[in-house]
């Protein structure tokens, strides 16, 4: 339809859905934008332990007093018990892509001292993860030398004897 002028109006139903699809829109934009506002300030690495310093690392020499690792190094993570006697200090690095995501383990170090039974410093050692061994603490299973039996295999071994 044309007014007086010669312009053409549109209708109603034109301006409806226009504001319909503007409004979805935003709607939209707001839900992302919420959803992406929990993932503020995160920071998808961790690191846990010792955090290892390279220079106080160089100054532990061999034939070093352990009163001397001590003031450098400061307390170890954990010490040997058994065979000798070593401190250690161990780090851990995790990095994970989102907040809800498992952490994977990227870096772990041990910095080893051992020392001889005088109390100074007989070698350094550092470990990588590149150095250790995977073990499987869940299962909780010995495992047995030899083939394993089953039931029904014993079972008919055991018919079998005329004893």
């Amino acid at each position: 339809m044309a007014n007086a002028a010669g312009v053409m109006r549109t209708g109603s139903t034109g301006t409806s859905r226009r504001n319909g699809r503007k409004g979805l829109g935003l709607a939209g934009a707001l839900a992302c934008a919420l959803a992406l506002g929990g993932c503020i300030g995160f920071d998808g690495t961790h690191h846990r332990g010792y955090v290892i310093d390279v220079k106080a690392q160089e100054q532990v020499r061999v034939g070093a007093s352990a009163e001397q690792v001590l003031v450098v190094m400061g307390t170890p993570s954990t010490t040997s018990t058994v065979g000798g006697d070593a401190w250690y200090y161990i780090s851990q690095k995790t990095e994970r892509a989102a907040a809800f995501m498992q952490p994977k383990v990227t870096d772990q170090r041990v910095f080893a001292v051992y020392f001889d039974r005088s109390k100074r410093v007989q070698r350094v050692a550092n470990y990588g993860i590149e150095d250790g061994r995977l073990i499987d603490f869940v299962t909780r299973t010995t495992p047995t030398a030899g083939p394993e039996a089953s039931f029904l295999r014993n079972m008919f071994t055991g018919l079998l004897r005329f004893d």
